[in-house]
């Protein structure tokens, strides 16, 4: 994460305007340590997207173990000409844009006769990944604006510019990172945003058997296992401790009861970790685990719980052929 003065206007095509210093790094201690010294501890995974984290994670999704990334792509690829060949003077908004290969594939469809009215508005918690998202797609795209967002969109929602024809793109299951509750409260929160006519494009890993799902978070390059501990790395940074990644194992498992893979990390050994931002040090036993991600799974009545947000109207689903992903595409209703 970053911390910026802004709005930044880069060049003629791309701004950036930050709200993460709203947040205040003294909030996000705060944050930390409340997961820290909790009875189950925890960090919140947005933290896993330092520069080496979400570089990290690029990597994690070019494995082969991990269908997500491929198995959505596939599914733009083949339904990205039906949706992209009605929109002119939009402003196309991608919440957690991490690399813009997905939205390439948005983009490379609308005809280009309508790209001069085009907008893109990625919202990301890192500043590099909207940086290289927009020279790329500025340099692919000549007539594209973009307008970067710096922000934590579970608490930034509001600032989300672009207010009127809205096409809201929520990809690689992100949504899966937020419990059942919080996941409808935040689309609810969403469809009051949004007017009638805006379009939401959604992301969901469907529930599918248990080693298929249990593979794609532990592959055999360990690549999973490094980007999980080098959030302790970001925790270091912020909290000045001096956790050891290497003192910990990466742990992901899928909990059946609650439809979701859920990663750990878990202690190689008892070990005592001083904050100066804690009164007592920091007491982790011997295989206790810091939970570090949940990644929920969805089947169709899950959707069928999103569609009934009044207002909020299934206009299709797309899936591929195993059904192991899906993107719901949702219209907000003209008559509110």
């Amino acid at each position: 994460m970053n911390y910026i003065n802004g709005p930044t206007a880069i060049s003629d095509q791309i701004a950036i305007s930050n709200f993460l210093f709203n947040t205040g790094k003294e909030n996000i201690i705060s944050e930390i340590k409340e997961g820290l010294v909790a009875e189950q501890k925890y960090i919140s995974s947005k933290f896993f997207y330092d520069d080496l984290g979400s570089k990290l994670f690029e990597d994690i999704t070019r494995l082969p173990e991990y269908y997500p990334t491929r198995t959505e792509k596939s599914i733009l690829h083949e339904v990205a000409p039906e949706i992209s060949k009605s929109l002119r003077n939009i402003n196309i908004v991608e919440l957690g844009n991490g690399d813009c290969l997905k939205i390439t594939i948005i983009l490379d469809a609308i005809p280009a006769e309508n790209m001069r009215s085009v907008h893109y508005i990625p919202v990301d918690v890192s500043h590099a990944a909207i940086m290289k998202s927009a020279h790329i797609l500025t340099k692919k795209f000549p007539d594209i604006t973009i307008h970067g967002v710096l922000a934590d969109f579970m608490k930034h929602i509001d600032f989300i510019p672009g207010n009127f024809n809205r096409l809201i793109c929520f990809f690689g299951s992100t949504l899966g990172n937020l419990t059942r509750v919080e996941s409808m409260k935040f689309l609810l929160d969403l469809k009051t945003l949004m007017n009638p006519g805006d379009q939401l494009l959604l992301g969901l890993d469907m529930v599918k058997d248990i080693k298929t799902l249990e593979n794609a978070y532990n592959d055999e390059k360990g690549v999973t296992s490094a980007f999980n501990k080098n959030i302790l790395n970001v925790v270091n940074y912020y909290l000045k401790t001096s956790f050891n990644p290497d003192w910990f194992e990466h742990l992901a498992f899928y909990n059946k009861t609650k439809a979701r893979i859920e990663m750990h990390l878990k202690a190689l050994k008892a070990m005592e970790i001083s904050c100066p931002y804690l009164p007592d040090k920091i007491l982790i036993k011997k295989g206790e685990t810091i939970h570090t991600e949940n990644s929920h799974k969805y089947t169709k009545q899950h959707i069928s719980d999103f569609a009934n947000i009044r207002g909020l109207k299934i206009h299709d689903i797309y899936s591929d052929n195993k059904r192991w992903f899906s993107i719901v595409h949702f219209v907000v209703n003209m008559a509110r």
